[in-house]
This record gives structure tokens, sequence and C-alpha cells, in this order.
């Protein structure tokens, strides 16, 4: 069955996390753009402000006080939404915690713990919104929040990282078993790379010094935007920030470089100046309430996100870069030499942009007849 989601002024959103950083920016765009959103994360009174906040400008806002590490507080979270709303259309498990240190000086309760909250608070979550969308003819979409981190592994976030590796596994699994049923469910993977959010402030940190997420750094609501676009178009996944990108191509291509590489400059750009925060969230909420830190700041737009969110205007402007190289290559002596070989490289990179979106290219090319005559030519 294919999956159809409606509009997000139509929608009723559940955000874990969403008393600070990525959740609450996604929770003030989401209301903002006309959604019914619930509110969930340990911090009750943080949430109740929030909730007030929102439905005082207009919105549409029910906050719910639970861990999503606990099964039946997130059967709780939804019934509430379906209480107060009369069901969900996107669930975004976005709760998560941080953790600094190197493993062998990280107590296993500690890695136990964030498991309990960035892994088995992924599943619940997806799990329960499966059972109440499952039957739906609507569908809707399940969005989970990994990591560039999912793809890669880097030291003194080694629990981190492996928390985020198994979100990926979790969140791939269960898209094919949803494709193999027909279920009308979209499931989506968001990877931010670092983010100026209060991350690294509520982290556990076993580090000398304050710890921060390595630049390049980007806004939370740069990772909203993403999130809120896998909420209206069934996408597989988006990665936030080319930096996360380079260090996946970088880890997959080069995997011995990537690990000297990693293992020297990550922990230098891990550590702050300043006093290291004396309250983390890893057993209990934090001081909540804020979307960014007062730390650093951060990218407001990232090119290869947006990029990601519309192919086709990517393939309209690599067709008219290839046009303009082939109008070049087409003239003078260089053409006899560079032209063929421009075109055996250009040649499958156009191939394949028209399989992914035909519709586009067709109308390309009825728009630009002449233009797409030029580079069918140049391509020969």
């Amino acid at each position: 069955m294919p999956v159809k989601l409606k509009p997000l002024s139509e929608q009723v959103v559940v955000i874990t996390g969403a008393s600070s950083g990525i959740g609450l920016a996604t929770a003030r765009k989401a209301a903002k753009a006309g959604a019914a959103v619930v509110l969930a994360s340990r911090n009750e009174d943080a949430l109740k402000a929030i909730a007030e906040d929102i439905n005082a400008s207009g919105g549409r806002a029910h906050a719910v006080a639970g861990d999503v590490g606990d099964p039946a507080d997130v059967e709780t979270i939804a019934r509430a939404a379906i209480a107060r709303f009369g069901g969900f259309d996107t669930w975004i498990n976005d709760a998560g915690v941080g953790l600094y240190g190197d493993l062998d000086k990280v107590p296993m309760e500690d890695h136990e713990r964030l498991f309990r909250t960035n892994y088995f608070g992924v599943v619940n979550g997806s799990l329960e919104a499966v059972k109440h969308m499952k039957g739906r003819r609507t569908g809707g979409a399940i969005i989970n929040i990994g990591s560039a981190l999912s793809d890669v592994a880097v030291p003194l976030m080694g629990a981190y990282s492996a928390s985020k590796h198994a979100v990926k596994g979790f969140t791939d699994a269960l898209r094919m078993e949803l494709s193999r049923e027909k279920a009308p469910i979209s499931v989506t993977l968001i990877k931010p790379s670092s983010i100026s959010t209060p991350f690294a402030d509520h982290a556990r940190n076993y580090m000398d010094k304050a710890p921060r997420v390595p630049p390049p750094v980007y806004a939370p609501e740069v990772v909203a935007d993403a999130i809120l676009h896998a909420a209206i178009h069934p996408v597989r996944h988006l990665t936030i920030g080319s930096g996360g990108r380079q260090m996946v191509l970088l880890g997959g291509g080069a995997p011995a470089l990537a690990d000297k590489l990693f293992a020297f400059a990550v922990p230098k750009l891990s550590k702050r100046k300043g006093e290291k925060p004396v309250r983390d969230n890893l057993y209990e909420a934090g001081v909540d309430g804020r979307s960014r830190t007062d730390a650093y700041g951060g990218r407001r737009f990232s090119v290869y996100t947006r990029a990601q969110q519309h192919p086709g205007l990517v393939f309209g402007v690599g067709a008219l870069a290839l046009l303009a190289t082939a109008a070049y290559l087409g003239r003078g002596p260089i053409a006899r030499n560079a032209r063929p070989l421009a075109a055996r490289v250009a040649r499958p990179v156009v191939a394949r942009a028209a399989m992914r979106r035909p519709v586009t290219a067709a109308k390309l090319a009825v728009r630009h007849p002449r233009k797409a005559l030029r580079l069918a030519g140049a391509l020969r």
C-alpha cells in the first residue's frame, strides 16, 4: 500500500525529547505550521511551560511526562495523544542522552542507562506507533533521530556511537518488515552532524574539561526542518550537514586513515574552555527549556541537507552545469580529447538522475527542448 502523508497543518505529531534541543525546535516549528503537537519528556515542569507558550501563541500543544525507556510510559504518551487529539499521524523519537569518556572509564550501569534511553526509547516509541498506525488506511510516519555516528564511531563517545548504530539497524529492519507487510507507514532515519543544542551541556562527562560537539556545527532548526520534511514526504534517511557526510565517506573509503584521524582530532575538538557542567541528564531530567546552547553557535543553513530534500532541483542544476561544460568542450582543439572523456563520465550520472526522477527529467526536456538536445548530443 503506498504511503500518503497528510499536510503538516492536518497532522497530530508526537515528539519525545521535546523539552530541549532538536525536539523543542521541532515542536515549535510544527505548531507554527498548524500541527497539533504532543510533547513528551521526563521534565514535566519544562513541558508544561513549553505547551502553555505554544497554546498562548495560537498553537495546539499537550504535555505528557514520561521516560521513553519504560514501555508503560510510552503507552501512556500514545493514549494521551488519542485522548486529547483523537490519534496521531507522525511519531518522532528524539529523546536521547550523551556520555563523554573513554570506554574503559565509563561504569557499566552508565552504558546500560544510555542504551535504555537512546536505543530502547526508539524501540518502544516505534513499536507503539506501529501498533496504532498499522491497521489504519491513512498510516503515518515514524521518524527516528540517529546521528552521523550511526555510520561511523569516534573516541570519547563510544557508547553514544554504539547506541546510534543500534538505532540505525533497528530503523532499517523495521522499514523492511513494514514494507514486506505493505503497511502504509513511512520510516525515516534522521542523521544529524554536530548541532548547537544543549546536548553536550546535559551529557555525563568523564573528561577533564567541559565537553562540546566538534565543528562544523549546525543550528537545531536545520534538523527540525528536515524532520518536518520527512513528516510529509516519505524518505528513507536524511543527513544533516555535510560535515557528517564527509566523515562517513572517509570512514567507508579509507577506514584506516579515518581511524587515525578521528583518534587524533576528535578528542581535541570535543573539549572547550569554561567550567564543566555540574549536572547531567543521564538518570534524571536536566535543566530544560532551551533549544540552543550558550557555549557556541551553529550554522542556520546546510546546502547539502537542502539538496537531499529537493533532488529535482539538484538534477536541474546538475543538468545546466553539464550543458555549460558540454558547450565549452564543444569548441576548439580541446574538444577532440576532453569531450569524449567528459561524456563518458557524465553519461551514467545523467542517466541515473533521470531514472530516479523521470517526471522531473521529462518536464525539463519539454521546457528546454534545445538544451535537452544539446545535452543528449554532448553525451553521445
